[in-house]
């Protein structure tokens, strides 16, 4: 799953089917919910974090190698599932770091329990419908060039994906089939969302990159405003994928936030 050592690999049977779940690290719970492009299986991103928390990177249902429930059919499934897989783990007080499509999944996950996380981190997030500007359509992209949209610095994208494989452009395409199903219509946001957002009382972080062509920033700027507590903070030279990209800016913010009493 990642560059370090100490991460361990496990599957738990959830809602019929197959969770795969890395874990690695001591201290605060953080749950780390992947983009609609899954996860990559080395990322210094997590292994960062690791040395300073326990931190959990689930595929999701549907998505890498977790299992897919054949039942299931919206984004706030995936976000009640999560919070099942917290209550197995006996995980309590958790931060959530949602990335992209991951966010828009940790944002569900904080409406349905509004005093339950100890901290939320939207990056990129999607889950609402920016009130400037389109979320980046990826039906009309091939895979290549969906992925290589999530970033400001094309050495970057090089740097994760290297020569992109068959295996990788077949994990796509799994994930992309797995998205429309679940957030087709509308689009990659929930209507209803803005609305439950102003129950959450987990302090919020909202980070964007200063050139995330994939999601607005409008879209930052409306969860900073429709979150109780909640400050928005753009990273420069930086597109959507943020833990990619600018993995030491988005560190330094992710670890003087949460670990604020």
């Amino acid at each position: 799953m990642a560059t370090g050592t100490g991460w361990s690999e496990s599957v738990v049977g959830l809602a019929e089917a197959k969770m795969h779940l890395a874990r690695a690290g001591t201290g605060r719970p953080i749950l780390v919910l992947h983009h609609d492009l899954g996860s990559p299986e080395r990322l210094d991103f997590y292994d960062e974090l690791a040395t300073r928390f326990d931190v959990l990177v689930p595929h999701h249902p549907g998505y890498g190698k977790s299992e897919r429930p054949q039942w299931l059919r919206s984004v706030r499934d995936v976000a009640v599932i999560y919070q099942w897989l917290l209550a197995e783990l006996r995980v309590e007080r958790a931060s959530l770091i949602g990335l992209g499509f991951g966010g828009w999944i940790a944002a569900e996950m904080a409406t349905m329990a509004p005093r339950e996380f100890h901290r939320l981190v939207l990056v990129g997030a999607m889950g609402i419908k920016p009130p400037k500007g389109d979320i980046l359509d990826q039906a009309i992209l091939s895979y290549i060039d969906y992925a290589r949209a999530g970033f400001h610095d094309q050495a970057a994208f090089a740097r994760i994906y290297g020569d992109v494989s068959t295996d990788q452009l077949v994990e796509w395409d799994l994930c992309r089939e797995m998205s429309f199903r679940i957030a087709w219509k509308p689009y990659m946001y929930n209507q209803s969302l803005p609305h439950l957002l102003g129950g959450v009382r987990a302090p919020a972080l909202v980070v964007w990159g200063d050139d995330d062509k994939v999601v607005p920033t409008s879209a930052g700027e409306r969860y900073a405003a429709v979150l109780p507590q909640a400050r928005l903070e753009v990273v420069r030279a930086c597109g959507h994928c943020v833990e990619m990209e600018q993995p030491d800016q988005l560190l330094r913010l992710v670890r003087t936030f949460i670990e604020e009493n």
